[in-house]
């Protein structure tokens, strides 16, 4: 099993970095105002970029 990633929702701050470098991965919810995984095992280059952009620092790697 390839690791996956998930949002801290508690420090999400709504900025949606993530969703613009990784769409496939990453959607933000309206109702939350916050981020969302969509796609837990999307493309890891992606996902660490989105990773380092995120000034919150709530994206994690599990598994």
């Amino acid at each position: 099993m390839s690791k996956q990633v998930f949002i801290d929702q508690d420090e999400c701050i709504g900025c949606q970095s993530c969703v613009e470098i990784c769409p496939d991965v990453f959607q933000f919810n309206e109702s939350l105002g916050k981020a969302q995984v969509l796609n837990p095992e999307g493309p890891e280059d992606l996902i660490e970029e989105a990773m380092a952009a995120c000034p919150a620092q709530c994206i994690h790697w599990v598994g």
